[in-house]
């Protein structure tokens, strides 16, 4: 199976430190985020990475190289324009085949198991859902069982950034710029996508603050 990682994200809430550095090289505990991720992918036995980028992304590619460094095989995915999530990666899928692949938001930081995602999908989508965090309260998506549903009015859980999607999830997508999150709703109303609640260390480090956050939790670990 083959994992990306997205990385192209301006990172506009957490400038001066964005102003120069991509978000994804942000150190945390001296490493750079995208790097914490990289490295447990390598641990759980994912050896092709199809990463995107836009804003600043000739520097991951410096930093990163062809990822024989960290046990891996790094492709970029280079986009021109803002292409949001569900663009994105329809402009990687040449690059990573006609296999479900395992898909990682690059500015969150977890502990999650990545070993357990290789496994057979049933559907077009299986999301990691984590426990709502105080800057978005009400969640995103509902799980009955073992499927994933649209919230509605009830209380949610927050998607994590973190899940195995099959390419025929995209199928008849236009190129351009569009959210992942509508293919998704529009999937759980065919019962195409499953989900888990994944209750260990999550943090979407989209602030100064929350950077901070990751900083305390890993100095506590030693």
């Amino acid at each position: 199976m083959k994992a990306m990682i997205l990385a192209a994200g301006k990172g506009e809430r957490m400038r001066p430190l964005t102003l120069h550095t991509p978000k994804p090289l942000l150190p945390v505990g001296g490493v750079p985020l995208i790097e914490h991720h990289i490295r447990a992918l390598a641990a759980a036995g994912f050896r092709e990475l199809v990463i995107n980028h836009a804003w600043l992304g000739e520097q991951i590619e410096a930093y990163l190289g062809d990822g024989a460094r960290l046990g891996v095989s790094i492709v970029y995915s280079a986009e021109g324009e803002p292409l949001e999530t569900g663009g994105g990666i329809a402009r990687a899928l040449p690059l990573l085949g006609e296999a479900p692949f395992l898909l990682v938001n690059g500015d969150v930081w977890c502990d999650y198991p990545f070993a357990d995602l290789r496994r057979p999908l049933a559907g077009l989508a299986h999301l990691v859902l984590v426990d709502n965090p105080t800057h978005h309260p009400q969640g995103d998506f509902c799980l009955e069982g073992a499927c994933a549903r649209p919230r509605g009015e009830q209380l949610g859980l927050t998607y994590s950034g973190i899940a195995v999607l099959d390419p025929a999830l995209f199928a008849g997508c236009p190129p351009g710029a569009f959210r992942l999150a509508p293919l998704l709703v529009e999937a759980m109303g065919r019962d195409a996508v499953s989900g888990e609640h994944y209750r260990g260390q999550w943090v979407d480090v989209g602030t100064v603050e929350r950077l901070a956050e990751v900083e305390r939790r890993l100095a506590a670990q030693g």
